[in-house]
């Protein structure tokens, strides 16, 4: 009966063995059929986080464009009640022969428009009598000066102006040499 033992041997016996598949192991194929579930839902993921961030971007480029579109607005209707103003005065020059109220009307109207721009955060850079700076200034031209305002700004031919505490404009000025 030894022997009769010996060839009822089972020839999958080593089956759950780890590294040992056989062909009547199913181990394998579900396995294959995790990992595809997992790749697909991970393709899945990665085709949502992709299409997501697409439309971030179209968003933020229509809201960019929009901004940039209406980004003066607040500036413009601002100036739209300094613009009444100098309508007004305009009307009031060709009906008055006062010079002093019409002088008068129109430097109104300046502070109005100064006022205006300085509340949207303009403002106007002081340069006469201050060293020449090549980040702030452009030189025009040169003028001889005394020993005083050799190197300084001496005129000033168009005020540079701030945004800010940002430059937006240097002022063109003359300097002392």
């Amino acid at each position: 009966m030894m022997a009769n033992e010996h060839t009822e041997m089972n020839i999958n016996a080593d089956a759950d063995i780890p590294g040992n598949n056989h062909l009547s192991n199913p181990v394998e194929d579900d396995t294959i059929e995790k990992l595809e579930a997992e790749v697909a839902e991970q393709k899945d993921k990665y085709l949502r986080l992709f299409a997501e961030f697409d439309n971030f971007k179209r968003r933020t480029a229509k809201e960019r464009n929009e901004l940039i579109q209406t980004a003066g607005k607040d500036v413009i209707v601002s100036l739209l009640e300094v613009l009444d103003d100098c309508d007004r005065a305009e009307k009031q020059m060709q009906t008055s022969d006062d010079i002093n109220q019409i002088k008068e009307g129109v430097q109104l109207v300046f502070n109005k428009l100064r006022n205006t721009l300085q509340s949207k955060g303009v403002k106007a850079m002081e340069s006469i009598n201050s060293a020449f700076d090549v980040e702030k200034h452009e030189a025009i031209t040169e003028v001889p000066a005394g020993p005083d305002m050799e190197g300084k700004v001496v005129d000033e031919i168009e005020k540079g102006y701030y945004l800010n505490d940002k430059l937006i404009r240097f002022a063109k000025v003359v300097v002392g040499s």
